[in-house]
C-alpha cells in the first residue's frame, strides 16, 4: 500500500463547523467574469451530489478497513463532504433567488450519479468489485480537487478581481479542506483493493469526466443566466479566462494524468499542506464566524 509514504502523510481530518452569509452575493460574483463565475458555479451543483456519492462508497469501505487510524481518516473525510455539500448547497439557494434557473440540472446530475454510481443492491463479491472501481474512481477525482483547491489557495487573481468575500472564503475553505484531506480515499483504495491497472483505467475516466462536466454545465450555466449584459460566445469567454489564470487551466485534466499513474506516487507528493493549514487557522467562516 506503500506504507511509508501512507505513514509520513498521518494527518488527524475532522469536519468543522462553518458558517457563510451568502445573502449579499450577486448573480455574478466574480466582477466582469461572467464564465468564469459560472465555472466556479459548478462546484455547487456537482460536488454536493458526487461527494454524497463518495461519502456512500467510503462508508461501504470502512468495515474493510482494520487500520484503525485510517478508519478515523475515513470517518473524518465523510463529515468534512457532508459539510461541503451542505455549504455549497446554501450558495447553490442563493443563485437560485437571483433568477439562476438550476433545479432541473440539480436533479439530473443527482439522477446520474445514482443510476452510475450508487450501490446497485449488489452482493458478494459483485458488491465488492464495485466498490473498488468506485473507490479508483474516486480516488482519482479527489487528486484533481486537490490540485485545483492549492490553486484556490495560491492564485491571487481572484481576490484582485474583487471576488465576493463569502464566495471567495467558500471555494477557498473547500480547497483548503481538500489538499488536507488529499491522501485519504487513496489510501483507502489501496487498502481495500490496490490494483494498478484499475488506477490507471479510472485516472483517465475521471480526468475526462470532470473535464467533459465542467465545460457542459458551465455552458449550461451561461445559457441560463438572465442577465442581459452576459455577453456572448462563452468558449471564448472561458478560453479568455483561462489564460488570464481567472480559473485554472483545463489542461490540468491532461497533464496530471503522468503524475498520478508514475509508479510510487502517493498524493503526499503533491507537496506540503502548509498553505491549506494556514487557510483553514485564518478563514472567518472555519473559526465559526461568516465570511
Amino acid at each position: 500500500m506503500g506504507t511509508a509514504s501512507y505513514t509520513e502523510q498521518a494527518h488527524a481530518i475532522h469536519a468543522r463547523d462553518v458558517a457563510f452569509d451568502f445573502s449579499s452575493v450577486p448573480l455574478h460574483y466574480i466582477p466582469g467574469e461572467v464564465m468564469a463565475t459560472h465555472i466556479i458555479n459548478v462546484m455547487h451543483l456537482l460536488l454536493p451530489e458526487g461527494e454524497r456519492a463518495m461519502a456512500q462508497a467510503l462508508s461501504e469501505a470502512l468495515p474493510l478497513i482494520d487500520d484503525e487510524r485510517l478508519a478515523e481518516e475515513v470517518r473524518g473525510f465523510i463529515g468534512q463532504e457532508a459539510m461541503h455539500a451542505t455549504s455549497h448547497e446554501q450558495a447553490r439557494i442563493q443563485l437560485e433567488k437571483l433568477g439562476l434557473e438550476v433545479g432541473p440540472l440539480v436533479e439530473l446530475v443527482g439522477w446520474l450519479v445514482d443510476r452510475m454510481l450508487g450501490d446497485h443492491g449488489l452482493t458478494g463479491r459483485a458488491k465488492h468489485e464495485w466498490l473498488c472501481e468506485r473507490l479508483a474512481l474516486f480516488a482519482g477525482m479527489e487528486h484533481y480537487t486537490a490540485v485545483i483547491g492549492e490553486w484556490l489557495l495560491t492564485n491571487d487573481v481572484l481576490e484582485e478581481k474583487g471576488m465576493h468575500p463569502a464566495m471567495l472564503d467558500l471555494i477557498r475553505w473547500h480547497g483548503a479542506e481538500e489538499v488536507e484531506h488529499r491522501s485519504v480515499v487513496y489510501d483507502a483504495y489501496m487498502h481495500v483493493d490496490g490494483s494498478y491497472a484499475r488506477k490507471a483505467r479510472h485516472a483517465v475516466l475521471s480526468s475526462m469526466g470532470l473535464l467533459v462536466l465542467f465545460a457542459a454545465t458551465g455552458g449550461y450555466l451561461f445559457a441560463k443566466d438572465p442577465s442581459p449584459s452576459k455577453g456572448r460566445w462563452w468558449p471564448v469567454q472561458l478560453a479568455s479566462a483561462t489564460m488570464r489564470g481567472v480559473v485554472p487551466s483545463f489542461t490540468t485534466f491532461f497533464t496530471e494524468i503522468p503524475r498520478y499513474l508514475k509508479p510510487g506516487f502517493h498524493p503526499s507528493q503533491l507537496g506540503p499542506m502548509d498553505n491549506a493549514l494556514r487557510y483553514l487557522a485564518s478563514s472567518p467562516a472555519a473559526r465559526g464566524g461568516q465570511a
